[in-house]
């Protein structure tokens, strides 16, 4: 690999080696230090456990597994939103080695069906229902089709009890001895990728992947065991499980739940009452936390830190949750499933431009590169190409999925994001755009975020996307869809070119506007836009 410091290449230096232990491990040394310090905050229920009893609990249930006839390397499934049985099968199933399989709350039947199948899950952890959803009912429906499915546990029911209840008649060492058996290495997890097309990829990680990751991620914002932190984000992805959970008990903090699923006034209130020290967030979390009519009436004083990532964030949105929400410490976090998932991260002491138009520096003992797409050379620093990362991050690979292993990741171990970025001189990276999102306007590169960011600038803008639509003359025109503050004007697609005339050249005006309400979002806060195309091409009869 070139050192050429003009190269687009870096490589994070540590101080702190990797944790060489697996999850169960490396949990019962925080429950040794800290044994009764909070651990688990559930503000919905009121229940509360301190280390010691969250570790009570979680061996409960690991004997439970362990005598349900679940053993090392096989899956079992969650299906349920932000509960604190989530975090005690998390931990469980890592005690004895079973992969757990994170089922997205909002997926339907065959989404269930495909991810039961794919992964082959012989047990399915979930609640019976949840915001309309009959999940006892389509797990019903999908049984006959997934023979690996042997057997379902309901949250809150009887099933569970007894799931637990099953455990008592193995011998008290039982999970020591699962746990003697396991290497660091092993897999552990498979989180399902949001697919934008066909059915998405089971990204299957290791102890060593998402232990080190979690750690390393809060200890880049200073954690300790006076820490506690409020996670709104889901627990089924890797911003709540690894980010949260995993961050939270690599250093003794305590973890806080407001509520099963975002909600904006509950956040506040959670922070509020158990005094939490450090909140985390998608964008558009932030900003419907900001946007509350009573914002100003709560005491967010014990904040100090927490972490933003999954979609870039409006330079104001910034200042406010660094002075009116005291998060002086907020860090923009970057990453994907397939790499644990962070690989890049701002500091805490870095200025406001920096966590606004970069996603950081590489982080400790990772490497990244960015390299023109067609050719795979390493671009100079200052000009755009794919970003590519490698180190203990990188998963082991897409379950049972050889293939498009082999298309994310090179023979050199390098795992290739999609994103478009570009490496600044000081080494920080800004991300501009998506390979498949880069709009060739008359054979012009235009990169949607650039464009984006210049609007967020308008004083009636809340939010804007931009996107790529067809045209005949230039291949592919511009559109930008844009969300308006409340109680100004609908913007126009000639107060949108007045407002660009001077600042932006006349290609990357966005030929077309749409005002809208909302964007087709995941539920981890990404904007879909491919759907975004195809409602423009349809609205617009292009």
């Amino acid at each position: 690999m070139t050192t050429d410091v003009h190269a687009s290449y870096a490589s994070g230096t540590s101080t702190t080696q990797l944790l060489d232990s697996t999850i169960g491990a490396n949990f019962q040394m925080t429950v040794a230090r800290f044994p009764d310090s909070d651990a688990l905050v559930d503000m919905p229920s009121g229940r509360r456990w301190t280390y010691t009893q969250l570790n009570h609990d979680v061996d409960a249930l690991a004997r439970g597994l362990l005598a349900a006839g679940i053993a090392k390397g096989d899956r079992v499934g969650i299906w349920a939103p932000n509960v604190p049985e989530w975090v005690l099968l998390q931990y469980a199933t890592a005690k004895i080695g079973a992969i757990l399989v994170n089922v997205n709350p909002s997926y339907r039947v065959h989404e269930l069906r495909y991810a039961a199948q794919q992964s082959g899950m012989s047990l399915l952890v979930a609640l019976e229902e949840f915001k309309g959803s009959d999940y006892r009912g389509m797990i019903k429906q999908i049984r006959p089709e997934c023979p690996a499915l042997t057997a379902a546990s309901y949250i809150g029911t009887s099933s569970w009890d007894e799931l637990v209840a099953g455990g008592e008649a193995l011998p008290a060492n039982a999970v020591e001895l699962a746990m003697a058996a396991l290497d660091p290495n092993d897999p552990i997890n498979i989180q399902y990728t949001s697919g934008t097309t066909g059915y998405p990829k089971g990204a299957t990680l290791s102890h060593r992947n998402i232990l080190n990751n979690g750690y390393f991620v809060t200890e880049t914002i200073g954690f300790t065991e006076q820490d506690r932190l409020c996670v709104p984000v889901p627990f089924y992805h890797c911003f709540g499980m690894v980010m949260g959970n995993l961050g939270a008990t690599t250093h003794g903090a305590a973890l806080v739940i407001p509520a099963p699923s975002f909600d904006a006034a509950a956040t506040l209130r959670a922070v509020q009452e158990e005094r939490c020290t450090a909140l985390y967030g998608v964008p558009t979390m932030f900003i419907a936390e900001q946007n509350l009519p009573d914002f100003g009436d709560y005491d967010l004083s014990s904040l100090r830190t927490g972490i933003m990532a999954g979609s870039p964030c409006p330079v104001e949105v910034m200042k406010r949750c660094m002075t009116q929400m005291h998060m002086q410490g907020v860090s923009i976090a970057y990453g994907m499933t397939e790499t644990s998932p962070v690989s890049m991260q701002t500091q805490m002491d870095d200025d406001v431009a920096h966590r606004t138009e970069t996603v950081g520096r590489v982080h400790p003992h990772l490497e990244v590169k960015i390299v023109d797409p067609a050719t795979g050379d390493t671009v100079p620093r200052g000009e755009p190409g794919e970003l590519c990362t490698r180190g203990y991050s990188v998963m082991l690979g897409y379950w049972n999925d050889p293939e498009k292993t082999a298309d994310a990741i090179d023979a050199e171990r390098w795992m290739h994001t999609g994103d478009l970025a570009v490496m600044f001189s000081d080494g920080y990276v800004n991300i501009v755009g998506r390979i498949k999102d880069m709009v060739i306007r008359g054979g012009e590169n235009l990169y949607p975020r650039e464009i984006e960011e210049f609007l967020y600038q308008h004083p009636d803008i809340a939010d804007v996307q931009v996107i790529g639509v067809p045209d005949e003359r230039y291949g592919e025109e511009l559109c930008a869809w844009i969300m308006m503050k409340p109680g100004v004007e609908p913007l126009d697609q000639a107060a949108v070119a007045a407002y660009c005339e001077g600042h932006l050249s006349r290609h990357k005006i966005p030929r077309y506007v749409l005002v809208v309400d909302d964007f087709p979002m995941t539920v981890t806060g990404k904007v879909r836009k491919m759907d975004m195309r195809a409602t423009t091409v349809e609205l617009l009869g292009l």
